[in-house]
């Protein structure tokens, strides 16, 4: 008497023990992802209130009917222009992102792939920066800023800082990772350096190259210091600098509030949502070699 043999979905499914700890791990990752988005929540919630609903001494995760007059009052408010302020951090963020891409790509790339004299000592400089705590750059950037007669414009919060010793550092780190062979193969071909900087070591960064766009992007974005010693009238401020205006202005309009911080929220959510692919792959490739 021969028996028959087991099912196939039976005989891939994994032992019960196995499955409890799946379940147990998919149930306490799913407990953490609660506890850090219900502030995102709460905070997207309350923007839909009314002004009396908002201020209750007990919090209500429903609200009973949702309303937009926060954001029209928000965008509305002729002393608090956030709609200018928004535009003004999108600009800012986005250059600010361009040209640490444009200057850390060229410096990471020679120092991961040039062969000249000093290398080592050019970078372990470039490294000792990265210890240097940003507040003692404030008075010299504000000298410089002030002579080149560009305090409470744009420019003084987009260039300042472009030249990212983490960028350097970040992408070096990523072209030592990719094989020398392809550049070999170029070089037989017949590219030069050049050549086989931008058509064979930078398409194949676009994982790096978003990952650290990402970064300088939120850094420039979140960056609250800098723009408050620079930046002057009302038209010229960056959201995180009008947001904390606005706050000392509203302290007790947690709608207007709520509405606030989900304007300066979204453009980041958004932007980490299509870019996450890239950021994964970027941030674990770079730290294969070096």
């Amino acid at each position: 008497m021969t028996l028959a043999p087991p099912r196939s979905g039976a005989a891939n499914r994994p032992p019960a023990g196995r499955r409890v700890r799946r379940s147990l791990l998919h149930l306490v990752l799913g407990v953490v992802a609660a506890l850090y988005l219900s502030p995102l929540l709460y905070m997207l919630v309350t923007s839909f209130k009314d002004r009396e609903s908002a201020g209750a001494s007990a919090p209500e995760w429903i609200p009973g009917p949702a309303t937009l007059d926060a954001y029209q009052e928000i965008f509305s408010a002729t002393d608090s222009p956030i709609l200018r302020w928004l535009v003004n951090s999108l600009l800012v963020a986005t250059a600010h992102a361009v040209l640490v891409l444009a200057t850390a790509t060229p410096a990471a790339y020679a120092l991961a792939r040039l062969e000249f004299r000093g290398r080592g000592a050019i970078f372990t400089c470039v490294v000792a920066t990265l210890f240097v705590p940003p507040v003692i750059l404030l008075v010299p950037n504000f000298l410089l800023v002030n002579e080149l007669a560009w305090i409470d414009t744009l420019p003084a919060v987009i260039v300042p800082g472009a030249a990212s010793a983490f960028g350097v550092f970040f992408l070096r780190q990523f072209f030592l990772s990719l094989p020398g062979e392809l550049e070999e193969a170029a070089e037989i071909d017949g590219c030069n350096r050049w050549q086989i900087f931008v058509r064979v070591v930078l398409p194949l960064s676009r994982p790096a190259l978003a990952t650290l766009a990402l970064l300088a992007f939120l850094a420039s974005w979140n960056d609250f210091l800098w723009p408050l010693y620079v930046l002057l009238s009302p038209e010229s401020l960056t959201l995180p600098v009008g947001l904390a205006n606005f706050q000392g202005a509203n302290n007790i309009r947690y709608d207007l509030l709520m509405a606030g911080a989900v304007v300066a929220s979204l453009p980041v959510l958004l932007l980490y949502v299509v870019a996450q692919r890239w950021v994964i792959e970027g941030v674990s490739r770079s730290g294969l070699k070096g």
